[in-house]
C-alpha cells in the first residue's frame, strides 16, 4: 500500500540529544563538566530510555520530563559533579535541543509531496512543543503525539497506536523514523513500514521484528516514499 504519512521519533532522531551537553561544555566556568560530557551525555540518554522501559514494566508511569530530570541526576552523580545551577542550565538546555541539519529540507520535501508527517514521541507535549518551536519545524509538522495520550511509553503497541487513530488510516500507509533500533522494531511489529536511522552504526537489536531500512541519517527518506 502506498505510505501517506511519515511519522518521527523526536529525541536523538530530529533533535540531537547530545547537544545539550556538548553546548553546556562550551560555556565559561563549566570546565569540569567539558572534561567529562561525552559520558554524563551518554550516561543520561541511557537512563532515561532504562528508565521509561523500567516504570513501563512496573506500572508506575510518569512523565518523560521527570524520566529526563532522574537520568540527568544519576548521570551527574556517576560523574562526581554535585552543581544545582549546572543540572538547572543542562535541563533548560534540554527544552531547545538542536535539530540535525537535514532535518528542515527532509520535512519540507516530504510536504511537498503532499505527505502528512508528524512527531511520536515519549516526550511529554510541553517538552516537544518548546524543541519544535526551538527548532523552527513546526509549520512542517501536522502534529505531534505523545506518549502521554496513552498513558504508557514505547514500544507498547498502544503508543503506535496513536498514530492510525490520529490520521484515519492503516498502519501500511505509515512510514515510520527513529534513531533507536528497538523503537523501529517495535513499530515495524505493529505494522509499519520502519527506517532505523543509525547514525553511530550499531548492531541490530535482536528483537522479534525489524526495520526494513537503516539509513545513515534522514536525507533519504524523502526518496523512501516517492511514487
Amino acid at each position: 500500500m502506498t505510505i501517506t504519512t511519515c511519522i518521527f521519533d523526536a529525541y536523538g532522531t530530529l533533535f540531537d540529544v547530545s547537544s545539550a551537553a556538548r553546548a553546556a561544555a562550551a560555556e565559561p566556568g563549566r570546565e569540569a563538566l567539558a572534561q567529562v560530557w561525552p559520558v554524563l551525555s551518554e550516561n543520561w540518554r541511557r537512563k532515561q530510555l532504562e528508565y521509561t522501559w523500567l516504570r513501563a514494566v512496573m506500572g508506575a508511569h510518569c512523565d518523560f520530563w521527570q524520566v529526563t530530570q532522574d537520568g540527568l541526576d544519576w548521570a551527574m552523580e556517576a560523574a562526581g559533579l554535585d552543581d544545582a545551577g549546572l543540572r538547572e542550565r543542562l535541563l533548560a538546555l534540554y527544552r531547545e535541543l538542536a535539530a540535525y541539519p537535514e532535518v528542515p529540507a527532509m520535512l519540507a520535501a516530504l510536504k511537498a509531496r503532499g505527505l502528512a508527517t508528524a512527531i511520536l514521541s515519549n516526550g511529554s507535549p510541553s517538552m516537544l512543543d518548546d524543541a519544535v518551536r526551538s527548532a523552527g519545524i513546526g509549520g512542517l509538522l501536522d502534529d505531534l503525539l505523545s506518549v502521554e495520550s496513552a498513558g504508557v511509553y514505547k514500544p507498547h503497541a498502544r503508543v503506535y497506536a496513536l498514530v492510525t487513530e490520529r490520521f484515519s488510516c492503516l498502519p501500511d500507509e505509515v512510514l515510520f523514523v527513529s534513531s533507536n533500533g528497538w523503537d523501529a522494531a517495535g513499530a515495524a511489529a505493529f505494522g509499519f513500514t520502519t527506517a532505523w536511522v543509525n547514525r553511530a552504526g550499531l548492531p541490530m537489536d535482536r528483537l522479534p521484528a525489524k526495520p526494513q531500512y537503516i539509513l545513515p541519517d534522514l536525507t533519504p527518506i524523502p526518496d523512501l516514499v516517492s511514487p
